[in-house]
């Protein structure tokens, strides 16, 4: 029997699955710590130049109004201003000045102390913030070509323990780093760790779940990572201190050292490295937990497509994404889905001290409207892929755009639009994995998400570049946020219906049909050939 038949038989979501599932999701919440926690360690507080202001004995400006502070106070006044009383400042005050050579004051009101501060990344300086956010960014592209191949080697399990050990001591690592280039390069090695956790713990989890759980079992963790999310928030509103904060989010993953005896390999990899005999172990052990001990040995078809219809056993490569017509014409819209969904996804995400109201507050509502949006996925799908997709990214698109056109001092009204977008982008972020692994055909469908996942990394690589817009139009980032899916919703009409529908083998199934058969399966239930555990997770 093949594998999925093996769970079946043994409880494809028992005693054993739900205890492996406590054990992936609890990294989940600081993983999503790890991926958020530059909102706070790299905010940009008030700040005004130090040569302006009369300094205290304590080395700070003496009683400083950093409301008084235009913009982003990149300059100093030329006429002597600094004995002006700063509450009488007007903007036609700040209309003769030169660049600020006395260093900055920071605002302490909402942070003590960000990298921000610290270094003075701000004015000419600013751009190394957001770069610094995209190398983390690229940190995750690296950890998943890197770590998915040493799983594919080597196993999920030890990846995983390898993973969550360099991120702990990284993370620390963090804390202590001496200045902003040593920041950076440890927050790269945590990113890579982040991809081959979050990466290998989703595949190790549905690789031991039956086929008609895998699409629940996954939006499981998906919700442990909004919890680290909601979280996050209230852990940063009591540590003020970057450093602090840092080591807050990263000393707990020692903790996860008791992982070493309690985490199971994958029996299904161990099968398929023909590890026979201790995937049989496994097996019976799960059985056992389930309580559903096995009275025989098992034996495993040595061809997993001997069921099913016959496939061409040639060599396909990512070549064949683009080499015909129709795989070519859905495979750039796919490619362009996952790139947009993730890039307005950390657009928003990271850069919400942005919309105006408290930062605490706005990444508490993020962080729960991750709830909803996930959840509902699970009802529309049923009734279509596309018009779920192209609805969701257009609400997305539709609510980035409207936040151009609302005054500053409604920062309510901004931050609720900003939410709908979150939201909108959420749901349609997890509705493209399955859309995507239900388009392409079984002999590239690795392959093409594969290559997909790329596009979202790179997507997650651009977002904090976006910001950087913001000297030519502070606009500039939202219009680009909200375009972008609206662009996407509109060429989302050109794919195929998946919904109720087999799923194409080859690619002569798709490019000489319009995925028009006849389902027997559920609609949640990936093909056999293709368990959502071949999924790259982006996050």
């Amino acid at each position: 029997m093949n594998f999925d038949k093996v769970l079946d038989q043994i409880g494809g979501f028992g005693r054993f699955q739900k205890t492996l599932y406590v054990w992936i999701c609890l990294p989940q919440i600081l993983l999503a710590f790890h991926m958020l926690v530059s909102v706070f360690t790299g905010a940009v507080p008030a700040h005004l130049c130090r040569s302006v202001w009369p300094m205290g004995e304590s080395g700070h400006g003496r009683g400083l109004n950093f409301s008084s502070a235009l913009g982003e106070s990149c300059s100093i006044f030329q006429d002597g201003l600094s004995g002006h009383n700063e509450s009488r400042l007007r903007a036609e005050d700040f209309s003769n000045t030169s660049v600020c050579t006395g260093g900055w004051e920071f605002s302490k009101e909402v942070f003590l102390s960000t990298v921000v501060s610290e270094w003075d990344l701000v004015c000419e300086k600013a751009t190394l913030n957001n770069i610094g956010s995209s190398i983390y960014m690229f940190g995750l592209l690296v950890g998943a070509v890197l770590f998915g191949a040493l799983a594919d080697k080597y196993g999920r399990r030890i990846i995983i323990l390898v993973g969550l050990a360099i991120q702990a001591v990284f993370g620390v690592g963090v804390a202590f780093a001496p200045n902003f280039y040593i920041y950076v390069l440890l927050r790269f090695v945590v990113g890579t760790t982040v991809s081959a956790v979050i990466m290998n713990a989703f595949v190790l989890g549905t690789e031991w779940t039956g086929p008609k759980k895998r699409m629940l079992a996954g939006v499981i963790t998906d919700y442990f990572f909004g919890f680290g999310y909601i979280l996050l928030a209230g852990v940063a509103y009591l540590i003020r201190d970057w450093r602090k904060l840092q080591l807050a989010i990263s000393a707990p993953g020692f903790l996860f050292l008791f992982y070493v005896w309690v985490l199971p390999k994958s029996a299904r990899w161990l099968m398929a490295n023909n590890k026979h005999e201790e995937a049989l172990d496994l097996i019976r052990k799960a059985a056992l937990i389930n309580g559903k001990p096995l009275d025989e040995d098992i034996e495993f078809c040595q061809n997993p497509q001997s069921s099913e219809k016959h496939i061409d056993q040639r060599k396909y490569t990512v070549i064949d994404l683009i080499r015909t017509p129709r795989m070519r014409k859905q495979s750039l819209i796919l490619f362009y889905l996952w790139f947009v969904n993730v890039l307005v996804y950390y657009g928003l995400s990271l850069n919400i001290s942005d919309f105006g109201m408290n930062i605490y507050l706005t990444q508490m509502i993020f962080g729960l409207v991750e709830m909803p949006a996930r959840t509902i996925t699970l009802f529309t799908l049923n009734r279509s892929r596309r018009i779920s997709q192209l609805s969701f990214l257009a609400v997305g698109g539709l609510a980035c755009l409207l936040t151009i056109f609302i005054p500053d001092d409604l920062s309510t009204v901004r931050t609720v639009l900003a939410m709908v977008g979150k939201f909108g982008i959420t749901a349609s972020l997890s509705i493209v994995y399955i859309y995507s692994a239900e388009i392409f055909p079984t002999v590239i469908r690795q392959n093409g998400i594969g290559m997909c996942s790329m596009c979202a990394r790179a997507g997650g690589v651009i977002a904090p570049i976006i910001y950087l817009l913001r000297k030519i139009s502070r606009h500039a980032p939202m219009v680009v946020f909200g375009l972008c899916p609206l662009i996407g919703a509109i060429i989302t009409m050109f794919l195929p219906e998946t919904a109720h529908k087999h799923l194409p083998d080859t690619v002569e199934d798709v490019e000489n049909t319009s995925v028009s058969f006849t389902a027997e399966k559920s609609p949640h239930v990936l093909h056999k050939e293709c368990p959502k555990q071949n999924l790259d997770i982006i996050l």
